[in-house]
């Protein structure tokens, strides 16, 4: 368990990361995607062909692989739409709404009782978020872009938990992140005939961030988080994702400054998050001590 946790929080930081080069990056959040899938996909599958580890999916498994590349796609999407619309402190902690979605979504997917407390802890962190959309409405498209993406992100570990028993992290995050790829490839062209881009080329720094994105903060992030749905529930892994605003506030801060034009109320909202996250992690310690004990 203690490993686990370990590579999650490590993921939940390259994850507040990306935030910081989604900014940096010039291109809109569209092309900003499909070029980090595209990178992304073709390394990873590049490895897996080399170590002789690429394999076949049955044809039954992949609609659903699929269909949660997508929802990543869309996540990502959305995300960094927050990003640019926004900005990073806004994006980041958004997606702390992810433990509220998945209180609800993960009980009616696997038709399991719905968890009171979860669904506590959750609200408490939507309470913040929705103290910092009060407060800061210039930043009403970003947010809306945000709890989206938060929608997506809560979606991922639970249709993921069944697909690790069946598939390695490495495996399942190439063939999802393929059909991302190929979903986003079909929506990309309408996307940007609605919003459309200042340029379409990344520029060379683009570039080296691009590479930075796909090789570290996704195909790392990816199989360190994969690994941990292996023993932690898809509950505790997005409600340790609620620690990204964290790491996303104090990096936004660094390289962009943002903490000036931030107010108290925001930093309520974030305060909020955090209590949501903590309490979390107490149950979490405490069930394990009953079950030493037992």
């Amino acid at each position: 368990m203690k490993k686990a946790l370990l590579q999650l929080h490590i993921a939940v930081f390259l994850a507040g990361f990306t935030a910081i080069l989604g900014k940096s990056i010039g291109l809109n959040e569209g092309l900003l995607v499909w070029y980090r899938l595209l990178i992304t996909v073709t390394t990873l599958g590049l490895i897996l062909y080399f170590k002789k580890r690429l394999i076949a999916i049955p044809k039954k498994d992949m609609l659903q692989i699929f269909g949660v590349g997508f929802i990543v796609a869309l996540h990502w999407l959305f995300f960094y739409g927050s990003v640019k619309y926004g900005n990073v402190s806004i994006a980041v902690v958004c997606i702390a709404g992810s433990g509220f979605f998945t209180a609800f979504f993960d009980p009616l997917i696997y038709k399991k009782r719905i968890d009171g407390i979860e669904v506590i802890l959750g609200a408490i962190a939507i309470l913040g978020i929705y103290i910092i959309f009060d407060f800061h409405p210039q930043y009403k498209i970003g947010i809306i872009f945000g709890i989206l993406a938060a929608v997506g992100s809560s979606l991922f570990p639970i249709f993921n938990k069944r697909l690790l028993t069946r598939y390695s992290p490495e495996i399942l995050t190439l063939y999802e992140l393929g059909g991302g790829l190929l979903t986003l490839s079909l929506i990309v062209p309408f996307y940007i005939y609605y919003s459309p881009a200042t340029y379409y080329l990344p520029t060379a720094k683009d570039w080296v961030l691009l590479l930075v994105l796909a090789w570290v903060c996704t195909v790392l992030c990816f199989d360190l988080q994969l690994n941990a749905l292996k023993k932690i529930s898809p509950f505790t892994a997005n409600l340790a994702y609620n620690l990204e605003p964290v790491y996303g506030i104090i990096l936004a801060f660094i390289f962009f400054n943002e903490n000036k034009t931030l107010n108290i109320q925001f930093y309520t909202g974030v305060l909020l998050i955090l209590l949501a996250v903590i309490l979390q992690m107490v149950r979490i310690w405490v069930a394990k001590k009953q079950v030493v004990k037992s």
